[in-house]
């Protein structure tokens, strides 16, 4: 059994797929199919059922994806913490969407972890939904934050805080909707909520997949876009864009996910850690929604 049997195993079970695996890869469909038959011959066991819709695992291949990300898992911390000074005892690996490394959220964390626990280094990533599930599911990432994550076997998916979406543009007076408006991909949830709010909004000329592009676009080239209001109140206060009067506060949840086995240790820390800020966040949103409006 090596690492290259026990990664193309890890690819198959988050994609679901040997075509996609071998995309993943960047190798061949038929290393791929060698790769899973070699590891099934050292193991003694059937490991996917392949069908037209992909390859499920089998009762034996779901007990084995607990030990393969582990192996996995452990291998990269060993090569990773061999590298690393003597003064630091553990290290864990953090993606999350852009949005929410924007503002104060994930910084202020980050920045807690550096005072409370300068012992444990911090690998800090961007990436969207899919590859963060993807790599949780592998075990090479210990925690990940996003809007939409998808339920998956091991996983913990915990609440942390609702994000409030307002609208924004480049001009105090500019008539919306508007030809300039970028409509950002926020998720399902924000999806849903946009078209009960505005049924016959014609599908936007320009869309953006993070908000960062979105306010990006706007700035350079005016219009509107859909941001969080803890971004977009240093915007507002720089007068560099304004709110859209009358137009909605739309909720979005922010959750962290995480492996089940992995609640411990310096892991379990970072999750303790990020509790704490996520409740101050909660409570900085309740005092905004009660504050003066923002304008």
């Amino acid at each position: 059994m090596d690492t290259d049997q026990i990664r193309t195993f890890l690819a198959i079970a988050a994609h679901g797929s040997f075509v996609e695996a071998a995309e993943r890869l960047h190798v061949t469909q038929s290393t791929v199919s060698a790769r899973v038959r070699r590891l099934e011959e050292e193991l003694g066991a059937r490991l996917f059922v392949r069908n037209r819709s992909g390859a499920n695992l089998t009762a034996a291949g779901r007990r084995f994806l607990r030990h393969a990300k582990a192996l996995i898992l452990t291998l990269d911390q060993a090569r990773h913490d061999v590298g690393l000074p003597g003064r630091f005892e553990a290290s864990i690996t953090v993606g999350a969407r852009i949005a929410l490394w924007e503002g104060f959220f994930l910084p202020r964390w980050l920045d807690q972890m550096r005072s409370r626990a300068p012992h444990i280094a911090v690998s800090s990533e961007i990436g969207f939904e899919e590859d963060l599930m993807r790599r949780l599911v592998e075990g090479t990432l210990d925690i990940g934050l996003m809007y939409t994550p998808r339920h998956s076997t091991g996983l913990v998916i915990e609440h942390l805080f609702d994000e409030t979406l307002v609208l924004l543009a480049s001009e105090p007076d500019r008539p919306w909707p508007d030809e300039g408006y970028v409509h950002v991909d926020w998720g399902p949830a924000f999806h849903a909520r946009h078209a009960n709010y505005y049924p016959d909004l014609e599908r936007p000329a320009l869309h953006a997949n993070i908000g960062w592009l979105g306010v990006q676009m706007v700035l350079y080239s005016g219009g509107s876009c859909f941001v969080p209001i803890r971004v977009a109140r240093p915007l507002v206060d720089a007068g560099q864009l304004f709110l859209v009067p009358d137009s909605p506060r739309i909720p979005l949840p922010a959750y962290m996910v995480f492996p089940r086995e992995r609640d411990a240790g310096a892991v379990a820390f970072a999750l303790a850690t990020l509790r704490e800020v996520a409740a101050a966040e909660a409570a900085h949103g309740a005092r905004e929604g009660t504050s003066a409006p923002l304008e």
